[in-house]
């Protein structure tokens, strides 16, 4: 089996959008070749219906939210949060709605993320599977960034990238760690956990210590773990104890992926705020989201070229072998084709 050609297991969730995203103003997302319809009702409540009018099958997406039902903007027929037809405009007397259905597809919004589960109703029912838990994004303790990753390849390309920390040297000046060393591999049916030994320059531990992420100048190298966990099919990773990272897969095809890279930086270290009144922690964390953006552009913007490159080598010379040192890749090319086996089983 060639992991580069390996379809992903639905029966997961899967991140498709921020919760900022969704209003409502109908928008389409995709998620491995579904093409998918969310909006909120009156109450605020995400729906996901398929992206699709079963009238000329023009995207519902293209429409509007009436009441509480999403309106075609072709003929302006209307289904509910259930899929089903229930307004024809131009509908007469002696004729009856069509018994026509659209798919819906299970939503939950959480950790300002909307998650949504493609797979197997039983599996869902059975609540073996939840949205990956990120205690920090309401936590007061840390602030958070959150960058887009959007490139032109396949998803194991990505999640490669994300596992192996030899690459630090690529990232010049947004480059948070250098010099790792691979310590410890572990392996389960459902996660490969990494933990290098790896300098990191950033060290939060005094109120300009944030310093650091605008001015090189202020950073100095230490020694801190590095650790990094692929539970499929969402990534976590950590350094030392000031910095958090998740990104969150919405594969769209076998040559195309999203996800959404989140940046926590922790103020664990500070006491002193800790005793603040809980509105004022609350500003403080909303004042300075969004800290770490330009570093975290910048490493998405680096990693992006060269995964993108890897696919198009892929792509055009497919039988050209590839040298790997880092057992790090193939543990986590056997989780992803374990997966595969795994939804076919379920």
């Amino acid at each position: 089996m060639d992991v580069r050609t390996c379809t992903i297991n639905l029966n997961h969730w899967y991140v498709v959008a921020q919760s900022t995203e969704v209003t409502r103003k109908p928008i389409e997302v995709r998620l491995w070749y579904h093409s998918i319809v969310l909006y909120r009702d009156s109450q605020g409540k995400i729906h996901g219906l398929e992206n699709r009018c079963p009238h000329r099958q023009v995207k519902l997406s293209e429409g509007k939210v009436v009441e509480n039902s999403l309106e075609c903007a072709y003929h302006g027929w209307q289904f509910d949060s259930e899929g089903i037809c229930t307004l024809i405009p131009y509908l007469l007397d002696n004729q009856v709605l069509p018994n026509c259905k659209i798919n819906v597809y299970p939503v939950q919004e959480c950790h300002g993320f909307i998650w949504l589960f493609l797979g197997n109703q039983k599996v869902l029912e059975s609540q073996s599977v939840k949205p990956m838990f990120i205690h920090e994004w309401e936590h007061l303790n840390y602030i958070s960034t959150v960058s887009v990753i959007d490139c032109q390849a396949h998803f194991s390309f990505l999640i490669e990238n994300l596992m192996d920390m030899y690459h630090g040297h690529l990232h010049h000046d947004y480059q948070a760690w250098t010099e790792a060393k691979l310590q410890e591999l572990t392996t389960t049916e459902k996660e490969v956990k990494v933990i290098y030994e790896a300098k990191s320059y950033y060290k939060i531990d005094k109120i300009w210590s944030i310093s650091q992420l605008f001015f090189p100048q202020f950073r100095s190298l230490h020694s801190e773990p590095l650790m990094v966990n692929y539970s499929y099919p969402h990534w976590r990773s950590t350094l030392g104890e000031d910095f958090t990272l998740y990104c969150l897969f919405c594969p769209i095809n076998l040559t195309h992926t999203k996800a959404y890279l989140i940046h926590f930086t922790s103020l664990n270290a500070f006491q002193r705020l800790h005793k603040l009144p809980r509105w004022f922690r609350q500003w403080i964390k909303d004042k300075l989201s969004g800290t770490a953006q330009t570093m975290l552009d910048g490493l998405v913007k680096q990693d992006i070229k060269m995964i993108e490159q890897e696919q198009q080598a892929y792509t055009q010379q497919i039988q050209k072998p590839t040298y790997e040192i880092n057992p790090t890749i193939s543990a986590v090319q056997k989780m992803i084709k374990q997966q595969v086996k795994a939804k076919t089983i379920n």
